[in-house]
Formats: structure tokens, C-alpha cells, sequence
């Protein structure tokens, strides 16, 4: 389960990480305000991009916690800037990196319970990763990259995929 969430969650927040680089050069080059792209979105009624990233982060950080059977540390949403997110993301990153392998002990069988659209949810473990915590990350890291990509920046599958 370490693997199935932190390796996963760990790789795909640095090619996010790496993506966030290659759009504030982007704005640099196309003397765009970084604010612009911060705050684009896809569709009126979707999040924007600043909030797919943290969304992306919580998702990965949280779901981590609970897989762990440890209370998720919250992370503020206050990020304004491309290096504010850039810290988001190695906070939440180094926040994951803190649970070893054994703290996934019975991960798999454990019952999470959680809060999702106000309800109260329980799900074993295996459950909540592969249908709910993977699901919603995979989301918001797609739909940030998505953003990106529409609105110019030069990326390509290896840039959303991250290094092998």
C-alpha cells in the first residue's frame, strides 16, 4: 500500500512541481502575470488552477495519513503565488515522505473513515485508495496540467507523467 500511494503520489507531485516551473517561465517569456494562469480555469463553473494544486496536494497528503491510521495534517489554503505552490507541494510532499512502509501495516483492510461531499463515508483501505484517494488526485493533477496546456504553456505526456 506504501508503494500504491506514497511512490505514486510522490512522482506525479514532482512532475507537478515541474510542470509549475515551466509556467511561470512561460508567463516570464509571454510577459503574462503569473496571476492570469493562477487563476484560469477550464470551465466557469470548475476550480481554478491554484486550487487544483492544492486540492491535488490534500488528496495526496491526507489520504496518505489515513492509510497510515493517522489523523491528516491540514494544510492552509493560502497560496497566492507559483513558488507559495511550489512550497505546497514540497510540504506535502516531505509531509508523505515522513511514513515508512511498515506504517502501512494492515493499510489495506483498515476502515477509513472520512468526509466527502458532507457525508460520512467508511471504506477498507484497499477501497479508499484505488477508488476514491487515486481518483480525486489523478483529477486534480489532470485538470491543472489540463489548464496549463490550454492556456499555452508547452508540455507534453513525459512533463505530466514525471521521470521514470
Amino acid at each position: 500500500m506504501h508503494r500504491r500511494s506514497v511512490a505514486v503520489f510522490d512522482r506525479f507531485l514532482a512532475a507537478l512541481a515541474a510542470n509549475l516551473d515551466k509556467a511561470e517561465a512561460y508567463c516570464e517569456a509571454k510577459k503574462i502575470k503569473p496571476e492570469v494562469i493562477l487563476a484560469a480555469r477550464l470551465f466557469p463553473d470548475m476550480l481554478a488552477f491554484a486550487r487544483q494544486v492544492q486540492l491535488a496536494c490534500d488528496f495526496a497528503a491526507r489520504g496518505t495519513a489515513r492509510l497510515a491510521g493517522v489523523e491528516p495534517k491540514s494544510f492552509p489554503d493560502t497560496e497566492t503565488t507559483f513558488a507559495e505552490l511550489k512550497d505546497r507541494i514540497s510540504a506535502a510532499r516531505g509531509y508523505m515522505g515522513g511514513f515508512q512502509a511498515e506504517d502501512f501495516a494492515h493499510a489495506a483492510e483498515r476502515q477509513i473513515h472520512f468526509k466527502a461531499g458532507g457525508r460520512e463515508l467508511v471504506l477498507p483501505g484497499d477501497d479508499f485508495l484505488s477508488f476514491y484517494t487515486l481518483p480525486q488526485f489523478f483529477f486534480h493533477v489532470t485538470t491543472a496540467y489540463d489548464i496549463l496546456r490550454h492556456n499555452g504553456v508547452e508540455l507534453g505526456k513525459r512533463d505530466y507523467m514525471g521521470a521514470p
